[in-house]
Formats: C-alpha cells, sequence, structure tokens
C-alpha cells in the first residue's frame, strides 16, 4: 500500500481543490492506494497554515507515513526536504485531488522542480 499526501484548499474529499502552492494549502488529503484503488481517504489540517519554517511540513507529512507529496508546486528546499525523508514529491498537481490522483497513477505526474514564484523572485526560502 503506498500513502499519498495532497495538498488541498478545501476539505472535500476527493473533490478538494488541489493548492497551486503546497506550503500554503490550509489541508491535506491523505489517500491509501493499493493496486491503483483508494483504499481510504483522510482530510488532515496543516498545523502550519498559514506561516512556516523551512522543513516543518515535510517533516508533518513523514510523521504521518507518506511516501509520496503532490502539489501544483513547491520551491527546490522543500524537494529536498522530500526526498531526504524518502517521500516522493511530485508537482504540477491540478484540479481535484480525484483528478490529480488519476493523473499521477497513470504516469502523469513525477517529478518535482522549483515553483516558478521561487526561482522568479528570487526569495529562496523554498515554501516550506
Amino acid at each position: 500500500m503506498t500513502k499519498i499526501a495532497i495538498a488541498v484548499l478545501d476539505a472535500n474529499g476527493l473533490d478538494a481543490q488541489t493548492s497551486p502552492h503546497f506550503g500554503r494549502c490550509p489541508y491535506f488529503v491523505l489517500a491509501d492506494i493499493e493496486d491503483g484503488n483508494i483504499c481510504a481517504l483522510e482530510t488532515v489540517t496543516n498545523p502550519h497554515y498559514p506561516n512556516h519554517e523551512p522543513g516543518e511540513i515535510p517533516g508533518f507529512i513523514h510523521s504521518l507515513g507518506a511516501q509520496v507529496m503532490l502539489a501544483g508546486g513547491m520551491g527546490g528546499r522543500a524537494v529536498a526536504f522530500f526526498r531526504q525523508l524518502g517521500i516522493e514529491p511530485a508537482t504540477g498537481a491540478a484540479g481535484t485531488v480525484r483528478e490529480s490522483l488519476e493523473r499521477y497513477l497513470a504516469g502523469g505526474l513525477n517529478g518535482a522542480a522549483p515553483c516558478s514564484e521561487s526561482v522568479e523572485h528570487g526569495h529562496g526560502h523554498a515554501h516550506g
């Protein structure tokens, strides 16, 4: 079984809207996946919303047992923190949790690149 965390903007389960930025989401949906099917779904409040220090959210996601983190975007330091914790970060998620999970499971979401905001504005705090 694989546990996937998805950064979301609301607490609407499979219909929750994926957050464009993982560090600024109020909730995470945790999906237990087995043989390509959703076995369990849980919504948890982001205890570090709206402000967080680098590494806090990856540590929180790790404590929940997730092996994958899906979000619209995340900074380079966050990507590195997730990888250090053995969590696969994947950016480019959009739409609902259901749509993002379907794309990920079909191989359409893999890999993570620093979000353009982090690069363009040079603020470098890595969004988490």
